[in-house]
């Protein structure tokens, strides 16, 4: 797949022209793609019921044929709590990755899945990217995100 940037600015760092850009989620570049394959640790922003920002170190699956990130999480966990109170359309989240000059951002809405097939695809894809299997947790739940808008640079 080709990327179809968006461009919005442009930055000259030594002799590298970064842009910033929006990409089309049609048309992910092999790169990007790849950037969300590699081992990174991820950040995950949502909304308290006060509206402030709550952001915390997550691991994070994106599969783009179908649009969705998965969080894996405890069901008690903050975040999990700000999804809910978002009501049943979901939440709005951001999940965020950085390495050196690069970083990619998926935003769209989020929902919570407890039914164990979600739970454990999401396991699946979890030890995958990251190389371990997460231990057995009984209060584990799923945070899934429908992708709305891909970000990225370098």
């Amino acid at each position: 797949m080709r990327l179809n940037p968006q461009p919005r600015t442009a930055r000259t760092s030594g002799t590298v022209t970064l842009r910033s850009m929006a990409n089309d989620l049609r048309a992910l570049s092999p790169e990007y793609l790849a950037f969300w394959a590699e081992y990174h640790l991820c950040t995950l922003t949502t909304l308290r019921p006060d509206g402030t920002p709550h952001v915390v170190p997550v691991g994070v699956t994106f599969d783009p044929e179908q649009g969705v990130a998965r969080v894996i999480t405890r069901k008690t966990s903050r975040k999990v709590r700000n999804v809910l109170a978002a009501g049943p359309e979901g939440a709005r989240v951001a999940v965020c990755q950085v390495s050196r000059g690069r970083w990619a951002t998926l935003e769209g809405r989020a929902v919570v899945r407890t039914d164990a097939e979600s739970v454990n695809d999401a396991v699946n894809r979890y030890a995958e990217r990251y190389e371990r299997t997460p231990t057995p947790n009984p209060e584990r739940v799923l945070i899934e995100i429908t992708v709305e808008r891909a970000l990225g640079r370098g």
